[in-house]
């Protein structure tokens, strides 16, 4: 199980600050859609550089022109992409065959996916690298969250790893790991403490027990 930690509300430089608090304790940084917004591949570009060693992913939610989108995610230098699980099925295939002709992976979010259980059976023929179960920022405003999705994909995915996201913290994370997915992605659950290392280091340690 590899922790991912998402950077959603911040510059280049206080991403670079905050990734070197707690690098040690996560597995992927994960530049988020609104950094990407505001930022631009710079922040990917820039991140990757300061952090070699660190995967990188580039929360890009394509949709269409999903081949030339992961050709320029790669070209500064994610590791990792992400896809809608919503989009077409040729924007998936391209999204796919970009990223293994530039040695990368594909992350496939099921955000607002209604059925979850076919589509991650798809996905999964399609080649996805990761398939995400995603409780959207929207979502967890009203108390919802993913476990019972992340227990749907496990039983029908036979190739893809899986993923979880959306208001993970340190309380919740017990539940998340007994179902075993091989990303855990928390945001606010790290960047919203006080001691963000500390609260890294926590997480991950009950992961390894997990």
């Amino acid at each position: 199980m590899k922790l991912q930690l998402a950077l959603d509300l911040v510059d280049i430089q206080g991403a670079i600050d905050l990734i070197k608090e707690v690098e040690e304790h996560v597995d992927v940084v994960e530049i988020g859609t609104p950094v990407v917004i505001n930022e631009g591949l710079k922040a990917v570009k820039e991140v990757k550089t300061a952090f070699p060693d660190l995967t990188v992913l580039a929360d890009l939610k394509i949709m269409d022109a999903a081949g030339y989108e992961v050709s320029q995610a790669s070209a500064a230098g994610a590791d990792i992409i992400t896809i809608l699980g919503a989009a077409e099925d040729e924007s998936i295939k391209g999204a796919v065959e970009e990223a293994k002709k530039q040695g990368k992976q594909i992350l496939v979010d099921m955000i607002a996916v209604k059925d979850i259980e076919t589509r991650a059976k798809e996905l999964d023929e399609l080649g996805a690298d990761y398939i995400c179960v995603h409780t959207g920022y929207d979502l967890q405003a009203v108390g919802q969250n993913s476990f019972e999705d992340l227990h749907t994909i496990k039983s029908v995915v036979k190739n893809a790893k899986t993923a979880i996201a959306g208001g993970i913290k340190l309380e919740t994370l017990a539940e998340v790991v007994k179902h075993q997915p091989d990303l855990i992605i928390v945001g606010g659950g790290i960047t919203s403490k006080e001691d963000k290392k500390a609260a890294a280091s926590e997480m991950k340690e009950l992961m390894l027990q997990g």
